[in-house]
Order: structure tokens, then C-alpha cells, then sequence
């Protein structure tokens, strides 16, 4: 399982350093897509398998999913580990992120997400634990 929250930098080449535990669970290479809310996904390749799979069962009938996959699957790159940790982001999903220095890397369970500091500070506020608690509790999420 990914988790924890970890404070880097992007250098001037696009390069982020990837916590060391989370390299232990993604191995030397991994998939960074476009993510929800103005992030970045990073998944292991096994997991990225799955949600790739996903993707390619959605009916091509259907516009919104051909959106939702083209989405994910025009913005993925695979990425690998150099021998300092770090993997370069392509221009493409910094400019996507709004990630120019300070950046934050969260584990979500299967995935890691890949914030601009600024954003992940807007976003990481919880006026009021309690009503989402309850609101997770209507989807089976009790505490």
C-alpha cells in the first residue's frame, strides 16, 4: 500500500526525486498520467495493467468514454528510476500539474498523486472531518 505525504523539488530539467519507499513498491519503472483535481497519477506497472484494462472495456459507443480514456491514456508516459532516485517529467504533464518547484508526492493506496505545493494546499484543507466521515459512511466507509 502507498501512503504518507512527502515535500520535494522539481529541478530546472524537470526532475523530482521519488521518496525511497515509494520507489521500493514501484520498482524502477512505473506509468505518470494527467490525474483528477489537477494532479498527477504515478501507478506501478500491475496496477496501471489493471486500470488500463479498464479503460479498454469502456464502450466506444459511449462519447464521455472515450473522453475519460483518452484522457488517461494520451498523457501517459513511462518513467524510470535514475541512479539518484529521480525521474524526469515530461513538459507536457508539469505544465498539466502546474508543477515548477515545490511539489508534494502522496500515496493513495494503489497509486501515488503528484501535486504543485501551492495546489495541494488548497485542496488538503478539511473544514469539517465529521460531515465527510459521514458522508463516506453512506458508501460503506464506517469508521
Amino acid at each position: 500500500m502507498l501512503m504518507g505525504e512527502y515535500n520535494h523539488t522539481i529541478d530546472a530539467k524537470g526532475r523530482l526525486i521519488v521518496p525511497s519507499k515509494f520507489r521500493e513498491i514501484l520498482g524502477d519503472e512505473f506509468v505518470v498520467t494527467k490525474g483528477l483535481d489537477g494532479c498527477l497519477f504515478v501507478y506501478p506497472d500491475e496496477e496501471w495493467k489493471k486500470f488500463e484494462e479498464k479503460l479498454a472495456g469502456l464502450p466506444l459507443a459511449k462519447a464521455d468514454a472515450r473522453k475519460f480514456a483518452r484522457f488517461f491514456l494520451a498523457g501517459a508516459t513511462t518513467c524510470e528510476v535514475d541512479k539518484q532516485g529521480r525521474i524526469l517529467l515530461p513538459s507536457i504533464l508539469r505544465e498539466f500539474a502546474a508543477l515548477e518547484k515545490d511539489v508534494v508526492l502522496i500515496g493513495v493506496s494503489k497509486r501515488i498523486e503528484i501535486w504543485s505545493k501551492e495546489k495541494w494546499n488548497e485542496v488538503n484543507i478539511y473544514d469539517n472531518v465529521e460531515e465527510l466521515a459521514e458522508n463516506m459512511s453512506e458508501l460503506g466507509l464506517g469508521i
